[in-house]
């Protein structure tokens, strides 16, 4: 735990440039905002397939607002290479039986991680169809995420399904903050809450005391 992810991806890298090759990349993403710095930092080293697979977000309403946004940021987006983008299919039936039982847990607990792993799984299944040479997610942007979590997470998916992740902490080297900056300039949705229901209700619930204590405004976390 605790390892250096922003080392081995510059070690990546590195390998990338000296080999001359463009590899292709599954960039797994949860919404515009957290895509924006990732793109702009991979898409001098990657040919990128974004993979947009969030059957956590609640309600539909807001999902497709999501996806919309995120096609609409790639469509106006100046990224070093071309960008493809790719929607999974929005089963949220799926992700409501894996996380049955964890709906009281607080974010960040057991039905946070089986999220990630399930997102990322689909990521993995779905690099290894359309013959990609590296998988890996935006969520590491996040403060809120966990970086060692979802590492390990891509890495045993990595072994499992035969594909090569790709290791991250996007949230270093100020890459949040860019991330933010990106999303004023272009005008982005930023959410609220990350995406289920259960991460809403805490939100809710959070934003109503604040209010009550006479602390106004929602924020944002992304």
């Amino acid at each position: 735990m605790g390892q250096n992810y922003q080392k081995k991806l510059d070690d990546v890298l590195s390998g990338i440039e000296r080999e001359g090759a463009v590899p292709k990349l599954l960039l797994h993403s949860c919404c515009a905002p957290c895509s924006s710095y990732c793109l702009e930092y991979l898409s001098r080293y990657f040919d990128i397939t974004l993979f947009f697979y969030n059957p956590n977000i609640y309600p539909e309403e807001e999902y497709r607002k999501r996806a919309r946004e995120q096609q609409d940021f790639i469509s106006r987006f100046p990224a070093a290479r071309p960008v493809s983008f790719l929607e999974g299919a929005y089963e949220t039936e799926r992700f409501y039986a894996l996380t049955e039982g964890l709906w009281d847990e607080r974010e960040g607990g057991r039905r946070c991680t089986l999220c990630y792993e399930l997102r990322l799984k689909e990521a993995a299944v779905h690099a290894v169809q359309l013959g990609m040479d590296y998988f890996t997610t935006t969520l590491s942007i996040s403060p809120l995420k966990n970086a060692d979590l979802l590492n390990g997470t891509g890495d045993r998916l990595a072994k499992e399904y035969g594909v090569r992740y790709l290791n991250s902490d996007f949230k270093k080297r100020d890459g949040y903050k860019r991330s933010v900056a990106l999303s004023e300039e272009y005008g982005l949705y930023r959410q609220y809450y990350c995406g289920c229901e259960f991460s809403k209700k805490q939100r809710d619930t959070e934003i109503a005391q604040k209010e009550k204590a006479g602390i106004t405004g929602k924020g944002r976390i992304l």
